[in-house]
């Protein structure tokens, strides 16, 4: 923005200043229009010039290129354009030779036809047949005739161009309008018509468009329309800190800005403060009821539509804002009607013909829709909405291939648009062509998902593919996402799968925590109420289990006495012995806690004799290694030690009966302790009971 910072604004307003004048005089309606309001958005500049010299210098400018002998014919034909006979208004002027009356009777007949077109072009017809544009060739052979005579201005150029692209002789247009920009550098209405022959941002940076200061303006408006909004923006805010931050025009394509980046609090702010500005304006006016309809802010939609009746009923916008407010109120015929009415008005004008498909796929009518679409394409074949609405179309009436073509022509259109993936990844996933579905939820995700669906789309198509664990991912990545909430059946979905998931895995916790989510949601309450009773059922299973093992681990563990016939006291230690090596003494052999599960004493005994009755006592020596299970009965003794077999046999039936009969733990006393200092103990491997 160097070059535009090095312009005096003073020097500035004096070109646009003259650009209105030379515009108006030749009937340039748009471009007059577009130079005023830039003018004005300068009211802080003042230009230092005289009174005299500014008065002389603009009566000048106002006669400027008009003969002496031409002015009473080129005043009357002015006068005729002005109220639209363009007809009367061509035949005035059409023996002038000087360049202003020359250049108003060429545009008064290409007006004159253009209007003839227009009223003859029925919702039916083609914009642009063969037969609509047959009467643009005698016009054409005129101008290229001026043209090889070198007899057109910059003006002429640009009305040889204008026809040109009218005839889809596009890249000749381009070269004409290029052209009459370098001659006319403040005709705004040049850059308009050669912005939409820009396709990429490659072409519009290779343009030769010189040095003046109106490229950057040109260069703003053609970003928005390719959609390349930041690059946009940033050409808006560096020309408002240059010094148009007053104008209208700026504002307004601001927040058009914000529109297509969806940031719709922005822009509607935006809006606000410029019809606050400009109480009676009603360009752009349709794009801020798009954003009321958005938001679904129906007071504000019926305030915008009774003002907009009251500014000017007849105008295209007050239709399409009438259109949205019946729409918002989902009266989607009296919608359609109103959309008709502004066709009527303006058949180019696009907003209407997409937002009349939009109406027709509301109501069902897929053909209409779909050539409500087809008209807004050959209106603007960059409009994104148009191509969308013709893949949706073609989705319902199941016709995958056709809506996978308009998907991708939207999607090169918006490549960072996530509804242009998730719409083409749909569409693949009904084609069967999975691995292209999940490329595309993903590119969706990563480029940020507007509607919030990608994750959840790529998680029930990992379900379907029997990639589980990925599934689950996915389900956990789109429930985290606050987003999702707006799509509450998609999220129960997610809930009940990540549910039964950690039922199955026995995380129950986790797997209540998902199934109590979903207890909200009608369709799936009772799915989640069988689920917890399952839960619930596995809970108690597993904490009954786990309860009695504990407690027969503590009786297997725990030291127990008892006393016999005798009166005399024993005392039982039941030990198992896991993976024993018989490499050491059996005096010196010790039990150890096995890590196979407790049993009952009795039981262990019953098992130490089966395993136990043929085999010996193993040897000191020995080098075998087994897994044996030692019960060590210490009983209590004089102090003798020459106690009979018989004696220690009913000592230890003794201790078993009590055991299997009762549970109940003894300590030790302290006799026994001393029995056991004292070295009268007794370890027995082997026990036979009769």
């Amino acid at each position: 923005m160097q070059e535009l910072f090095s312009v005096p604004m003073s020097d500035v307003k004096k070109e646009l200043r003259r650009g209105v004048i030379e515009c108006s005089k030749r009937g340039l309606l748009h471009s007059t229009k577009w130079l005023a309001e830039m003018h004005h958005g300068l009211s802080d500049v003042h230009i230092d010039n005289a009174p005299p010299d500014d008065d002389r210098s603009f009566s000048e400018c106002q006669l400027e290129g008009i003969a002496p002998a031409e002015y009473s014919a080129y005043f009357l034909a002015k006068s005729y354009y002005d109220v639209r006979e363009y007809d009367r208004a061509a035949h005035a002027v059409r023996n002038c030779e000087s360049d202003v009356p020359r250049f108003l009777h060429l545009y008064s007949t290409y007006m004159a036809k253009e209007k003839r077109r227009l009223d003859s072009t029925t919702d039916q017809a083609n914009l642009n047949e063969p037969n609509q544009m047959r009467d643009l060739t005698d016009l054409l052979a005129t101008l290229r005739s001026e043209y090889g005579r070198s007899r057109l201005d910059g003006y002429g150029i640009y009305l040889y161009g204008v026809v040109l692209k009218a005839l889809n002789l596009n890249q000749a247009a381009e070269q004409m309008l290029l052209n009459a920009i370098s001659l006319v550098p403040m005709l705004w209405s040049a850059y308009l018509e050669l912005s939409p022959l820009i396709m990429e941002k490659k072409k519009l940076l290779s343009l030769q468009l010189g040095k003046h200061w109106m490229r950057h303006f040109f260069m703003a408006h053609t970003y928005l329309e390719l959609y390349l909004n930041d690059d946009g923006l940033k050409i808006f805010e560096d020309l408002q800190a240059a010094g148009f931050s007053k104008s209208i025009y700026i504002t307004s394509q601001m927040a058009l800005v914000y529109h297509n980046k969806r940031d719709v609090d922005k822009a509607i702010e935006l809006f606000q403060a410029l019809l606050e500005n400009d109480p009676y304006r009603l360009d752009n006016v349709d794009t801020y009821s798009n954003l009321l309809f958005v938001k679904e802010m129906k007071t504000e939609m019926a305030q915008l539509a009774h003002k907009a009746v009251s500014i000017n009923k007849y105008r295209p916008e007050t239709c399409c804002v009438i259109g949205n407010y019946y729409s918002i109120r989902c009266d989607h015929q009296v919608a359609i009607s109103y959309f008709q009415r502004a066709l009527k008005l303006n058949p180019k004008y696009l907003a209407a013909w997409t937002l009349m498909g939009h109406e027709f796929m509301e109501l069902k009518n897929t053909n209409a829709a779909i050539q409500s679409y087809r008209k807004a394409v050959e209106v603007n074949k960059r409009d994104y909405r148009a191509w969308y609405g013709l893949g949706q179309a073609y989705e319902i009436i199941k016709m995958h291939y056709y809506s996978l073509y308009y998907f991708k022509i939207a999607h090169q259109l918006r490549p960072y648009d996530s509804r242009m993936l998730v719409a083409l990844g749909e569409t693949y996933e009904k084609l069967e062509k999975c691995e292209n579905a999940v490329k595309c939820y993903w590119k969706a995700c990563d480029v940020g998902d507007i509607e919030g669906i990608a994750m959840y789309k790529l998680a029930s198509l990992h379900e379907k593919l029997g990639d589980h664990e990925t599934a689950v991912h996915c389900y956990l990545l789109y429930c985290e996402d606050e987003r999702a909430a707006t799509d509450k059946q998609s999220l129960y979905q997610g809930f009940m799968t990540l549910a039964n998931y950690y039922e199955k895995k026995g995380d129950y916790e986790r797997a209540a925590c998902y199934a109590y989510k979903c207890l909200d949601s009608d369709d799936r309450k009772n799915e989640a109420k069988a689920l917890l009773k399952t839960i619930d059922w596995r809970r108690k299973t597993s904490s009954e289990e786990e309860m009695e093992w504990e407690q027969l681990d503590a009786r297997a563990r725990g030291p127990f006495t008892s006393r016999d016939d005798g009166g005399q006291t024993t005392t039982t230690t039941t030990t198992t012995a896991a993976t024993a090596t018989a490499t050491t003494s059996s005096s010196s052999s010790t039990g150890s806690t096995s890590s196979r599960q407790p049993r009952t004493v009795a039981e262990g005994v019953r098992r130490a004799q089966s395993g136990q009755r043929s085999s010996t006592a193993p040897a000191a020596n020995s080098t075998t290694t087994a897994t044996a299970t030692t019960t060590r009965f210490t009983l209590e003794a004089p102090a003798t030690s020459s106690t009979s077999a018989a004696a220690s046999a009913a000592a230890v039936a003794a201790a078993l009966d009590e055991t299997t009969t009762s549970a109940a733990e003894v300590t030790p006393t302290s006799s026994e302790q001393q029995a056991n200092n004292d070295g009268s103990s007794m370890e027995i491997s082997s026990v036979s009971i009769d």
